[in-house]
């Protein structure tokens, strides 16, 4: 295995070796109140991304039968409580 396909292989650990270097060089951007400005990055972009992310990664399959589901289950309550009022 040459040096570039072991690189594309790692990418994912040597971007996070690179992240941690950069962040070891230069900790003034990442403070609270700096550029990155992390008391919204993280708060709301970072968590909302991996959410994104992990929805991206379910299976169809999976995603259709609970949206099938979930929509019997709004219905019948929706029709529940319009009966009973």
């Amino acid at each position: 295995m040459g040096l570039l396909e072991r690189l594309r292989k790692e990418w994912f650990i040597l971007g996070i070796v690179l992240v941690i270097t950069v962040a070891r060089l230069e900790p003034a951007v990442g403070v609270k109140g700096g550029p990155l400005k992390p008391e919204i990055t993280i708060t709301y972009i970072a968590v909302s991304a991996i959410f994104f992310n992990s929805g991206l990664s379910l299976k169809t399959e999976l995603a259709d039968s609970w949206l099938h589901a979930s929509s019997c289950v709004f219905c019948s309550n929706f029709n529940q409580s319009c009966w009973w009022k």
